[in-house]
């Protein structure tokens, strides 16, 4: 991604509005002037819920590097990165370039991987039932592969393939690319603990997905993920302290412990193991996992997703003592703080919000942290649901549905229930992003035309082109809106244009459970809120 970072601190707001919509006046008849001409408002079933699953999973074919296979539906894509690890002697082909450059970087490429199988953990039934399972393990897979690759000895992890500094450089064709292909790893002396838990947890997940399906391949990742996480808990340091260079673009702010409690819980779920358990319990209040209140999940920052992975530990029941009880209660203590951050339902510290209602963090590809909210009060309302509990929210009880009739306001508005009608899920519906920042898309497939471009070639004739991209960009999640809910469709506009795997990932899993639910929405409020526009 251009220049991503990220800071792990409660919230960063970029603009100072309020955090909902405005109270209707009270009347004999409720009177709603809207400042638009459509009511953006969509009744529920109006998405071809089905459809958008169907182009989240086609977009990870867009983002393959390495020797395409037969059976590759993205036909503007061809092969490259074929030569990538040769100058270090190891085999690194293959993965997934994580926005719209040509760098493999390790951490969200991980996180990704994560996110996509724990969709599939919670939702394989409702993908299964979409027609996308086989999909969705090949989109994992070609993930977790690369993983095998780079995992090259017990205390050896490839980082990164390439250096974004060289690679902005460029405006070219990933079947063209000339830029450094430089490899970097960590090892026993330059460790790199955020990278290995992430890792380590992406292929905790994977394992736990094929389990059923490639069990050879299961035993195979969770091989992997425990010396993963032995080295990273062993061997502890940032990342990005290791491999400077990926500072300027995912800079490991939040640190390590977060990783390495993630990775952990993952393995607890794909092992049963209570070493794993225990280490999540006598490492939460030195590793932060019971003292830091987020309003952020993402690529950097995992203490949402820990405390929510404890929180239904609790739920099941899956401890061993009263002392365990009582930490793991501290754990769901703050990840209910986090989810009714988001609700707008704290005395303090909520989400900013734009005025038509969507979660703002930060104006720099704030969709990514809309996608991951998402998903978390989407299967954080099903372990509710299933345990019969709601959240106590400063603002009083908050039952499941009302978590998953947000997530679901959130969604909508990513396709197309907002001011500008417009889906940020690229080629979805009648309206969206045509001029994606994206090297691949935006010039003449390499299918259609072999003529090498240069490096700045692409800059001198495509970057620049008022026209829409040539190839569509199909399932990828744009940066989106600002505060304000406004949105430029120009290619240099990078905060807004540009697409990451890591903000399509998480809304597999949603998608899949929204296209099964048809007519019967177990989603629907107590209190249906209003939403409208200020005039």
């Amino acid at each position: 991604m251009e220049g991503e970072t990220t800071v792990a601190t409660t919230t960063i707001m970029q603009c100072r509005r309020r955090t909902g919509p405005p109270k209707a006046p009270r009347s004999s008849g409720l009177l709603i002037f809207l400042s638009f001409s459509v009511l953006w408002n969509f009744a529920a079933g109006a998405f071809d819920y089905a459809d958008a699953l169907s182009k989240s999973l086609l977009y990870f074919e867009s983002q393959r590097s390495g020797r395409l296979p037969y059976n590759q539906r993205v036909s503007w894509r061809d092969h490259s990165g074929l030569t990538d690890g040769l100058e270090q002697g190891v085999d690194l082909v293959g993965g997934y370039y994580d926005a719209g450059d040509h760098v493999k970087f390790g951490l969200p490429m991980a996180f990704t991987i994560t996110m996509l199988s724990w969709s599939v953990i919670e939702y394989r039934r409702e993908i299964e039932a979409a027609g996308e399972l086989e999909h969705a393990l090949e989109a994992i897979k070609w993930g977790t592969d690369y993983f095998i690759k780079a995992h090259t000895s017990p205390n050896v992890l490839w980082a990164e393939v390439g250096d974004g500094d060289t690679d902005h450089y460029c405006w070219q064709r990933p079947e063209d690319m000339t830029t450094s292909r430089q490899a970097y790893k960590i090892d026993e002396s330059t460790p790199g603990s955020d990278l290995a838990g992430e890792t380590a947890a992406a292929m905790a997940a994977a394992s736990i997905v094929f389990r059923k399906t490639n069990s050879h391949y299961s035993h195979l990742l969770l091989h992997h993920a425990q010396q993963l996480f032995e080295f990273g808990d062993k061997f502890r340091g940032k990342y990005d302290g290791s491999v400077g260079i990926v500072k300027s673009y995912y800079a490991s702010v939040s640190g390590y412990k977060d990783e390495l409690l993630w990775a952990a819980l993952w393995l607890y779920e794909a092992t049963d193991n209570k070493q794993y358990l225990e280490y999540v319990v006598n490492k939460a209040h030195c590793f932060g996992g019971i003292g830091w209140a987020i309003s952020e999940f993402s690529w950097d920052v995992k203490y949402a997703g820990v405390q929510l992975m404890a929180s239904k530990l609790l739920m099941q029941g899956r401890h061993n003592s009263n002392e365990q009880a009582k930490i793991l209660e501290k754990y769901k203590s703050k990840a209910e703080f986090y989810l009714c951050t988001l609700l707008n339902k704290n005395n303090v510290s909520n989400v900013e919000r734009t005025p038509a209602g969507l979660l703002f963090i930060r104006q720099w590809n704030n969709m990514q942290y809309v996608t991951t909210a998402s998903f978390l009060l989407t299967v954080y309302s099903d372990y509710l649901r299933r345990s019969n509990h709601h959240l106590n929210c400063h603002a009083g009880p908050v039952y499941h549905e009302d978590l998953f009739k947000f997530a679901k306001q959130q969604v909508d508005y990513i396709l197309g229930a907002n001011p500008n009608n417009m889906s940020y899920l690229v080629g979805f519906g009648p309206k969206f992003p045509t001029r994606v920042h994206h090297r691949g898309a935006s010039i003449l497939s390499y299918r259609e035309n072999k003529a090498f471009i240069g490096c700045t070639q692409g800059y001198d004739n495509w970057y620049g082109r008022g026209d829409p991209n040539p190839n569509v960009l199909v399932g990828a999640v744009v940066g989106g809106p600002d505060c304000e809910d406004k949105f430029a469709d120009e290619r240099g506009n990078y905060m807004q244009t540009e697409a990451c795997t890591y903000n399509t990932a998480p809304l597999v899993g949603i998608f899949a459970k929204l296209s099964q639910l048809g007519e019967s929405d177990p989603g629907q409020t107590r209190e249906d809120p209003v939403l409208y526009t200020s005039s």
